[in-house]
């Protein structure tokens, strides 16, 4: 599989890196079985990035990452054999995202954030951490973003490697603030044909400072690889039931029709995996340096795996997609 330079970090790291949401939960049933064989078939295909987070069902998904590790004889962070990033998020109570009027230090205290490193050493079985992220942030903290001093001092101390934020699901453009001051070393940002805007500043903002971009949700939480219907449900307890409910799937889907319709007036019929497509608008931008595909099954493993190997979209495809940017706002909260 293909390799990018994972900003001033230096890591190789392949264009499709495993996405861990869903083996974690939130997505419906979820055998662990199921989950480490995907995450063991990744990995044979050559995958060498993981994500996952301490939400991921309570820590289940870094639990199971841990585990296959070992079972591979994969120790430590920094073990420059698959590099893994997980994510703590804001101590509670408060909102998601984060409101301007509350205060970092209130949200990520020093104590919060060395207690949940800790848990997350323990979870993945390592005495360090490859990339340490928080889950979320205000651009309102950029002013003091007193979080990041902790995370500066837990680096040192050699706990973790590497200092991300991943973006607020409203605001991709929250921290180009930061990257210009060179407080991070990683952005986790949400990048696909519908949301486009990274790639207007924050994008080019990290390749100028050499700042890693890892793109979640390239395929829209799934209705970009075009299997979705306007009349199709999700299992309770999967997180796209929300995320597509009211009228969004039905609009959704008719928005895919017609992005479908121009892959196969441009691509003259070469191009018929639209999730391939979405993957590879993502990485058609050289700041990109991986995309984290949500994997929960062997079979979405080869999938999505086979996608780091296919050359990038024509300028003419690529350019047509352009005009379906689709600028929906915050869909993950109060809704219908």
């Amino acid at each position: 599989m293909k390799t990018r330079v994972f900003g001033r970090l230096g890591w190789p790291v392949t264009e499709i890196g495993f996405g861990a949401w869903a083996i974690g939960g939130s997505w419906g049933p979820q055998d662990e079985a199921v989950s480490k064989a995907a995450l063991h078939k990744a990995l044979d295909l050559g995958v060498n990035f993981i994500d996952t987070a301490a939400g991921y069902g309570g820590g289940r998904s870094e639990r199971l990452i841990g585990e296959v590790l070992k079972e591979r004889g994969l120790k430590g962070g920094g073990n420059g054999q698959v590099r893994v990033a997980t994510k703590i998020p804001p101590k509670e109570p408060g909102e998601w995202p984060p409101v301007a009027s509350e205060r970092c230090e209130d949200r990520y205290p020093e104590s919060y954030l060395r207690d949940q490193l800790e848990e997350r050493l323990r979870n993945l079985k390592t005495e360090a951490i490859d990339l340490l992220q928080l889950h979320t942030w205000t651009r309102a903290w950029n002013r003091d973003p007193v979080a990041l001093g902790t995370l500066r001092r837990l680096q040192q101390e050699g706990k973790i490697i590497g200092i991300g934020l991943s973006t607020p699901e409203q605001d991709q453009n929250a921290y180009n603030e930061l990257v210009r001051a060179g407080l991070l070393d990683a952005v986790q940002v949400i990048y696909n044909i519908f949301e486009q805007d990274p790639a207007e500043e924050l994008l080019p903002l990290a390749a100028e400072h050499r700042v890693g971009i890892i793109v979640r949700v390239a395929y829209d939480e799934g209705s970009l690889t075009g299997r979705f219907t306007k009349d199709m449900t999700f299992p309770a307890g999967d997180f796209r039931r929300n995320y597509f409910s009211g009228d969004r799937l039905e609009r959704t889907v008719a928005k895919v029709e017609r992005i479908k319709e121009t892959v196969a007036r441009v691509g003259g019929g070469k191009e018929t995996d639209l999730a391939a497509v979405a993957a590879r608008f993502v990485l058609r931008h050289p700041a990109v340096s991986t995309v984290i595909t949500g994997i929960r099954s062997v079979r979405q493993a080869e999938l999505n795996c086979a996608y780091g190997n296919l050359p990038l979209l024509s300028d003419e495809l690529f350019g047509a997609l352009k005009a379906h940017a689709w600028r929906r706002m915050m869909w993950h909260s109060g809704f219908p």
